[in-house]
């Protein structure tokens, strides 16, 4: 049996420069920095103040009071997400027959954090009656899957994934591969995250990996620029919805993309630090390439990873040009984490969403903050300002600890 081919035809996204998906991709290209002080805690004892948290939240607008009281912060981000994608597919699941072919495949790196946090704090104050009886399901990683699958009766797949940093691209591209081989005929899929907590940010802060440019906080993330001294912690939820290509075609859905290609490897080198050289990635990207069917000269646009990591940058950076070796120059490479932060396991799932927007509108989003570039990281990384451009077929990048790396090959349709 051959693959079958899988289109995107809805996207949804909660970002800290949006709270919906226009918003968030009109501002991704107008190079505007969601990362500020923040405000959700005091975080004013801690060495990195700053992060990318989502303003005007308004679950309310779409899910009841009662269920969201049930829902830990990175559900209601995730949820938030997943209703606007499916709305924006056109697709009825009333239809008892789609419904039983249709699934979600939505992961969170860390999950409901918040809700643990407070959780324990009630118990150790109070005592063993102050625990919700929500305090399982509101907390564990699944419930984004789960709490959508009710709402909208899909019957097919239910299924969720945890691989830090990487999974929201490894969710989505695990979801395609269920189309591709007849599991399902539409996946809702993404990954969400709400993890600006006090616990999360001590737990990175006192690691430090957060930037602590506390003092300029929409300038502390900067992809590649010799300045950079870490990630800016972020949170939101990105969710596509995949769906096999004829039937999209049947329907007359709009398509955004096609998701062409996906591609896995591990490093089995070190729980946080990258492989010398950018190896693992580099493998990653290939077998994604290699799944789509297409040569790596036929990229033309790369949406990275980019942490603002000292390591990380210069070891993505490696990694393109052992992919791509003389085209690694002729390729444009840009980090929207310039401008939201690092949402850990929601990254991929933005970060898909606005790679499929820029395949469809031939624009690209900036990498901002990026005026004095490392030496050691000399590609085309998009500073400053967006770019209309061909674009036929692109990369979305995740690397994760562990080791877990994760690429989708996105084209024109």
């Amino acid at each position: 049996m051959s693959k079958r081919r899988v289109v995107v035809t809805g996207l949804g996204m909660v970002s800290p420069v949006g709270s919906d998906c226009p918003t968030s991709w009109q501002n991704l290209l107008g190079g505007v920095s969601g990362v500020d002080t923040i405000r959700s805690f005091d975080a004013s004892s801690m060495p990195s103040r700053i992060a990318g948290e989502v303003k005007d939240f308004n679950p309310e607008a779409v899910l009841p009071v009662k269920e969201l009281r049930k829902m830990d912060r990175f559900i209601q981000l995730g949820m938030v997400a997943g209703i606007e994608a499916i709305k924006d597919s056109g697709l009825d699941f009333s239809d008892e027959a789609l419904a039983l072919t249709s699934g979600v495949y939505i992961g969170a790196g860390i999950g409901g954090v918040g809700t643990i946090e407070k959780t324990t704090e009630a118990f150790l104050e109070r005592g063993y009656k102050r625990v919700s009886p929500f305090y399982i399901p509101m907390s564990i990683i699944n419930m984004v899957s789960g709490n959508l699958s009710i709402l909208y009766g899909l019957k097919g797949p239910n299924l969720s994934m945890v691989t830090a940093c990487s999974t929201g691209t490894h969710a989505i591209g695990e979801a395609s591969r269920m189309i591709e081989y007849g599991d399902a005929d539409v996946m809702v899929a993404g990954g969400t995250e709400g993890s600006v907590t006090p616990t999360a940010m001590a737990g990175f802060g006192v690691a430090k990996a957060l930037s602590r440019n506390n003092d300029n906080p929409t300038a502390a993330s900067r992809p590649w620029d010799i300045g950079r001294d870490g990630f800016v912690l972020g949170e939101g939820a990105g969710v596509l919805v995949l769906e096999e290509m004829e039937h999209a075609k049947r329907r007359g859905a709009q398509i955004y993309a096609e998701l062409a290609g996906f591609g896995v490897s591990g490093d089995a080198h070190h729980m946080t630090q990258p492989a010398p050289g950018g190896e693992g990635a580099s493998r990653c990207m290939v077998n994604a390439i290699r799944n789509a069917g297409l040569n790596t000269d036929q990229i033309n646009y790369l949406n990275a990873h980019g942490t603002s990591t000292p390591l990380g940058d210069i070891a993505e950076t490696l990694a393109i040009k052992r992919t791509f070796g003389d085209h690694a120059y002729q390729l444009a490479v840009s980090s929207i984490k310039s401008m939201i932060g690092h949402l850990l396991g929601a990254a991929g799932g933005v970060e898909a969403v606005t790679t499929a927007l820029s395949v469809y509108h031939q624009v690209i989003p900036p990498t901002i903050n990026l005026e004095n570039q490392d030496p050691e990281c000399d590609l085309d990384y998009v500073p400053g300002s967006a770019r209309e451009m061909t674009i036929d077929a692109a990369l979305s990048n995740s690397f994760g600890f562990g080791g877990t790396n994760g690429t989708l090959v996105f084209s024109r349709v």
